[in-house]
């Protein structure tokens, strides 16, 4: 079993514009590089990362650095860095435990520096209108 801790090291977020209502329409790119994949004496793994979110229209740019601590059974270690040396993708839990670690971080960040969030928010669809049934009619949905 494979154990992950994420530990950031740097922040660094600025908003270049302040922006009023309406909020014109922002899209916003997310990129997580993981920079190696480092065997340390003590047999655990080293993953060092960089998130970094960037707005277009360039009204803000978030980045995050910092490493990802892996522990577990030393064939599964021997294995991840194997697969980083043929460049195959990470296991997703070593990806999955960075994301969650940088995108709560970014949120964070974000609401600090009031733009958008890097994540998408849940979208809440609009009540319907009753429709005009007759007096005495039920629907029913199974």
């Amino acid at each position: 079993m494979i154990r992950v801790n994420v530990a950031i090291a740097s922040v660094s977020a600025e908003r270049f514009w302040d922006f009023r209502k309406p909020v014109p329409p922002i899209q916003i790119g997310t990129n997580i590089n993981m920079v190696s994949v480092d065997k340390k004496a003590d047999g655990t793994l080293e993953v060092p990362f960089v998130l970094t979110i960037n707005y277009n229209p360039a009204i803000a740019q978030i980045s995050l650095k910092g490493s990802a601590y892996v522990t577990g059974d030393r064939a599964e270690l021997d294995r991840v860095v194997k697969d980083y040396e043929d460049k195959k993708p990470p296991p997703p839990v070593i990806v999955q435990s960075i994301s969650n670690v940088v995108f709560i971080e970014s949120v964070l960040i974000s609401r600090t520096l009031n733009i958008p969030p890097p994540i998408p928010l849940p979208q809440i669809p609009e009540a319907k209108q009753p429709s005009a049934k007759p007096e005495g009619s039920r629907e029913y949905t199974t």
